[in-house]
């Protein structure tokens, strides 16, 4: 799609659209950094969030842009995307988004806009459009992020509980109430530089597909870092406290010490894949990473059943992202 023959009016209401998804992503998932400081008492609901968007913003200056190539540039072939690719989307991510938060259910976000993704292209050009590493990459994290945040919520979990065996409850209560706020600081953080990221690719495709930047480049503009960063912290302040209930009280009952564990087992899971420029889920690696801090105690201190139920909405996001953003696509083809 040549740049000239876009409307300017049609990339300024595609990237508010990108905006709203990155401003939903931190309502939706502002559960996954502050739902173990509040459930265990450390934080008010208000400061909570507040806390959680500061360190969302303050990714802005750690983490490189590797996310936001792979979502740009890796996902799909290149002079397959237009504004029309871009509006299916968004409009597929969104409207899981929406359901999920309204049932309460800690899916992803950043699943939810690969779906999107993944089902406009196909819809415009069939699944030979897609590029199967970038594709494959990140449904591998499915299972790769929760699986490694289990791992070391628990593993951190059995190694504090050893080196503080012969300390009394109230104090291992208290010096974790303290450890606790550099913990979820850290998961803010991991959480705005992974998912801060995903908007700022699919911005990017767009100013890509419609002329005002060029594929060579290797940044975006700034305009678009900037207001990434500060519309998920935004939604971030706002949260989204239907899913926070179901994080911190409903999958397991956690103390300051398992929040700390939990928080800390999933800040490294989300700085490694930044690292490695895969856009993980968030929601995916917090949860497996209470669980593995739930199962330390005993198995049934879990609540399976719950924790079933977000597996199931895990499995259902791409594929139902995508078919909403196929159908929204064809719409986009009819108004746009």
């Amino acid at each position: 799609m040549d740049g000239i023959q876009v409307s300017l009016w049609v990339v300024v209401l595609l990237v508010a659209l990108a905006l709203l998804f990155d401003f939903m992503n931190g309502f939706h998932d502002a559960a996954n950094s502050i739902a173990t400081v509040v459930s265990t008492g450390v934080l008010k609901p208000q400061q909570a969030v507040l806390f959680a968007a500061f360190f969302n913003f303050v990714a802005i200056g750690i983490f490189h842009l590797k996310i936001a190539a792979t979502v740009g540039k890796g996902i799909v072939e290149p002079g397959i995307v237009d504004y029309h690719v871009v509006f299916g989307a968004l409009v597929g991510a969104i409207t899981w988004n929406v359901v999920t938060w309204f049932y309460g259910i800690p899916s992803s976000s950043s699943h939810a806009l690969i779906g999107g993704i993944v089902g406009s292209v196909t819809a415009k050009a069939g699944l030979d459009a897609l590029i199967g590493a970038g594709i494959w990459k990140t449904v591998a994290f499915i299972l790769v992020s929760p699986t490694l945040g289990f791992i070391l919520g628990s593993l951190l979990m059995v190694v504090v509980a050893w080196i503080f065996r012969r300390s009394t409850p109230i104090r291992i209560d208290n010096w974790f109430r303290r450890l606790q706020l550099v913990s979820a600081g850290l998961y803010s953080l991991g959480h705005g530089g992974n998912d801060a990221q995903k908007t700022i690719g699919i911005i990017w495709m767009l100013l890509i597909a419609t002329g005002y930047t060029s594929a060579t480049d290797a940044m975006p503009p700034g305009w678009v870092i900037w207001s990434c960063y500060i519309a998920i912290g935004l939604g971030t302040m706002f949260g989204g406290w239907r899913i926070v209930k179901t994080m911190g009280q409903k999958i397991t009952k956690l103390k300051p010490v398992g929040g700390f564990c939990a928080e800390t087992g999933g800040a490294m899971t989300l700085f490694l894949a930044s690292w490695l420029g895969v856009p993980v889920s968030t929601t995916h690696t917090i949860t497996g990473a209470i669980v593995g801090v739930g199962s330390t105690q005993r198995a049934s201190a879990v609540r399976w059943g719950v924790a079933g139920n977000i597996v199931w909405a895990w499995i259902f996001t791409i594929p139902a992202s995508a078919a909403v953003a196929a159908g929204a696509y064809y719409l986009g083809t009819l108004i746009l």
